[in-house]
């Protein structure tokens, strides 16, 4: 591994190139999050003497210490990082030797908006930069900080440090060797839902040229009343009025602590809207609002008048989105009727119904494993097919579709599963107790990964756009696309 330095506007930066990849990590997009720009909108990146380091990762957004898991999670959201303000940062993978410009994909992390960083080991982007991509890995503020609607601060500090890191790469990325005018945006998750925002705002127009979602679609922001309940249930929780100077007044530390009790399954919490849903199922309280600058309307509706149209989509789920969630643990055959009722009735109307038509009634099924795959099209999979069918640019859809081996053979095709596929990253994900079980396929990854690298590339997939007359949807297992019947939980949203 030799040393490697870039100079940027604000300064010399000393990364390192290994196996024709150069390196930069935790570059800053934006100025350290001090106290004073705690609930501040993002700020331009400070110079700096001398040559930073930027050899080994940085500080994270701060995130709640995740509880014990059967799986190995480290690879997938980060493990422990380095402490202090300066996480408004990205890291570079770019060929050792750019011939000529290259595609850009910029990344953004999942992790149900409140956890998560751009240095878990699954993100490494050093198969994209050897693939002839260069590709950049962005941070931003999650929770209380970047997501809840708090009096006198800005809406929406998360996307807005998305598009500063976006306004980072249109400025600098030359210097990397790569193209500002072929910008890939992509994520997974929280990252998708992020990516299907800006793929609507106003103020991300321009700033990319490509949309990859990864299970996450259009159906998403929250009007900012409802968003208010959350900003008050904290507040209340650490005895302090809900403005900034009442979060500056309790520690970091406190207020992780309130915001991970937020997420805790609790009647406290009514997220549904004036249409009785709750897009995000009960997964987080914590997600973007509309009705500002960032986003004006409703994102759904945005898309339907044209936003976003002259950018081309590459969207889809997994086949078992909702494992993830109720696998671990046993949850999912503990659930009996009540429960089930109970949980999808705080996020869809008519939950009964709905539950019906994926087999409730049916005495031989359990429970939780109806509502699971219940969950999985409402909340993932169909939404991913309106929001291809709602662009008015050009949409493809994939279906993920490989089953993991994990949890004796239960993980199956679950939601992230599909994250070391894309990034060719599977070593890291493997094992007895990785996400992906022992020996996943490197075949899948190599296929999907080229499939990635192509769209960056060129826009262009082998497979044909997605039309509501014949709703082509690609098998990334199988290689081929197929016309996809409607399915039960079309019924049941908009």
């Amino acid at each position: 591994m030799q040393p490697v330095q870039i100079t940027l506007p604000e300064g010399l930066a000393e990364g390192s190139v290994n196996d024709g990849v150069q390196r930069f990590y935790s570059l800053p997009y934006a100025a350290p999050i001090t106290e004073e720009r705690r609930f501040r909108l993002p700020e331009p990146a400070l110079p700096w003497d001398g040559v930073r380091d930027a050899t080994r990762p940085g500080p994270r957004a701060p995130q709640s210490v995740r509880p014990p898991s059967e799986i190995e999670v480290d690879a997938l959201m980060g493990g422990p990082s380095a402490e202090g303000g300066d996480y408004l940062t990205l890291n570079v993978f770019a060929p050792e030797q750019p011939d000529g410009p290259r595609p850009v994909m910029v990344f953004i992390h999942g992790g149900s908006f409140v956890a998560g960083s751009k240095d878990a080991a699954i993100y490494d982007g050093a198969a994209f930069a050897r693939d002839g991509v260069v590709c950049v890995v962005i941070n931003y503020r999650l929770g209380v900080e970047g997501f809840l609607p708090i009096e006198g601060v800005p809406t929406n500090l998360g996307l807005r440090d998305m598009i500063a890191a976006l306004q980072w790469v249109r400025t600098n990325i030359a210097r990397f060797g790569g193209d500002p005018a072929n910008v890939t945006l992509f994520g997974e998750s929280g990252g998708a839902f992020c990516t299907a925002a800006l793929l609507v705002s106003p103020l991300a127009k321009g700033l990319f040229h490509r949309a990859i979602c990864q299970s996450g679609h259009i159906l998403l922001s929250r009007d900012p009343e409802i968003m208010r309940r959350v900003l008050k249930r904290v507040a209340k929780r650490l005895r302090i009025k809900p403005d900034r100077a009442g979060f500056l007044s309790v520690g970091i530390d406190k207020m992780l602590s309130a915001q991970t009790w937020a997420m805790l399954p609790s009647p406290l919490f009514d997220m549904r809207d004036k249409d009785r849903r709750d897009p995000s199922f009960g997964i987080t309280r914590y997600l973007p609002v509309h009705g500002d600058d960032v986003l004006p309307e409703p994102m759904i509706d945005a898309l339907g008048k044209g936003a976003g149209r002259e950018v081309d989509l590459l969207i889809g789920a997994t086949s078992e989105e909702a494992n993830l969630f109720f696998v671990p643990g046993g949850i999912r055959d503990k659930l009996n009727r009540w429960a089930v009722l109970y949980f999808m009735g705080r996020a869809v109307p008519k939950a009964r119904a709905a539950l019906i038509a994926y087999g409730l009634d049916d005495k031989a099924q359990k429970p939780g494993r109806v509502m699971t795959r219940a969950m999985t099209d409402l909340m993932f999979r169909w939404m991913t097919r309106r929001t291809a069918e709602l662009h008015q640019g050009r949409s493809y859809v994939y279906e993920f579709d490989w089953r993991s081996p994990a949890l004796g053979g239960e993980l199956g095709a679950a939601h992230a599963v599909e994250l070391p596929f894309v990034f060719d990253t599977l070593a890291c994900a493997s094992g007895e107790r990785g996400i992906l079980g022992v020996a996943p396929p490197q075949s899948v990854a190599d296929s999907m990964h080229r499939i990635w690298t192509r769209f960056a590339a060129t826009g262009e997939v082998p497979w044909p756009p997605y039309e509501s007359a014949d709703r082509q949807v690609y098998s990334i297992t199988r290689g081929v696309a197929e016309p996809e019947p409607i399915m039960p939980a079309a019924a049941f949203l908009p």
